[in-house]
């Protein structure tokens, strides 16, 4: 097994709101390999991009840590991150409002490179810029468009395009394709898979689409309130899942045919409050295996299959 290239441990992110702590991000641990692709996957307001935003220190976390490349990301003072983050990028949701609409393509794309002092010479960065926007697939004609003049595909493209421009290790990829046609979002998916193949990047997938993660992602990790509930290689987990959150996200995908379906699984009951939680299992109230530990001992990530983790107290007693 190769070495990680990122290491997270016990990631906790905390915001203070007027009922309380809300643990947005609670004791989150995972490690990716070089050249691999995490996909992180659950429901809105699960802490997934919280997480990534998190990793990149886009969001200071409250404890933790975040060991990329070897180096502990959460000890370095801001110039030293300033550095560190040309390796680290992230391509965000929505392609038109991360992009700045009084800049055009080249502008937008040479913008990493100008605040990074990468290439100091002008003409170098324009070449620069023609040699990514090439990469992803931008027409050279649209070198001084605007965003708004621009499909959603190409503005995802430019997205990349700047995220790839001081040539990142690793990439958190924050839903990249949700506000995208499907048609689109098969092309966008190809382009980054090849990317990959390419340069070798890694990446760190968020999504809530598991039809998606399941043919982008090495391995997926599911979360649920903030904490970690399952982690495993992705043929594994969509073969056999074993926390009943799980089971029932990959019962809602649609399959294209009448027959043989497997049943969708109806989640019943209230969702659990992120505000001061108990130390109890947080998907209790809505599992239908839930008993009385379940509801006084919060399950911990355990590995009760090679390279197959869960946080579920039924799943150790199936064991």
């Amino acid at each position: 097994m190769a070495k990680p290239l990122l290491e997270v441990r016990h990631l906790k992110k905390f915001f203070n709101v007027a009922a309380g702590t809300l643990h947005a991000v609670d004791d989150v641990t995972f490690t990716i390999e070089p050249g691999k692709t995490l996909g992180v996957v659950g429901e809105s307001g699960c802490g997934k991009s919280t997480t990534g935003r998190a990793i990149l220190r886009l969001l200071e976390p409250t404890s933790g840590e975040v060991i990329f490349d070897g180096v502990d990301v959460l000890k370095l003072n801001k110039k030293e991150m300033r550095k560190k983050r040309q390796e680290m990028q992230l391509i965000f949701q929505d392609p038109f409002s991360s992009l700045n609409p009084r800049m055009t393509v080249s502008e937008t794309i040479e913008e990493p490179l100008k605040l990074s002092g990468m290439i100091p010479d002008k003409d170098q960065r324009f070449t620069r810029v023609l040699e990514l926007m090439d990469r992803v697939g931008l027409a050279e004609r649209l070198v001084n468009t605007y965003p708004h003049e621009l499909d959603g595909g190409r503005r995802q493209r430019i997205g990349i395009a700047r995220a790839l421009a001081t040539r990142p290790k690793f990439i958190v990829c924050d839903e990249p394709v949700s506000a995208l046609d499907v048609s689109i979002q098969a092309q966008i998916l190809n382009l980054m898979k090849q990317i990959q193949q390419d340069m070798g990047v890694t990446y760190m997938f968020i999504t809530h689409d598991l039809s998606v993660v399941n043919h982008f992602s090495d391995d997926i990790a599911v979360m649920y309130l903030g904490r970690l509930v399952e982690k495993a290689p992705s043929e594994e987990l969509f073969r056999r899942p074993l926390h009943p959150y799980t089971e029932a996200l990959l019962s809602a995908i649609p399959l294209p045919r009448i027959h043989n379906r497997p049943e969708r699984i109806i989640l019943k009951g209230e969702l659990s409050s992120p505000i001061n939680p108990k130390p109890i299992c947080r998907f209790a109230n809505r599992c239908p295996y839930a008993t009385d530990i379940c509801r006084q001992e919060e399950p911990q990530l355990t590995e009760v299959a090679p390279n197959h983790f869960v946080a579920c107290h039924h799943v150790k007693k199936q064991a």
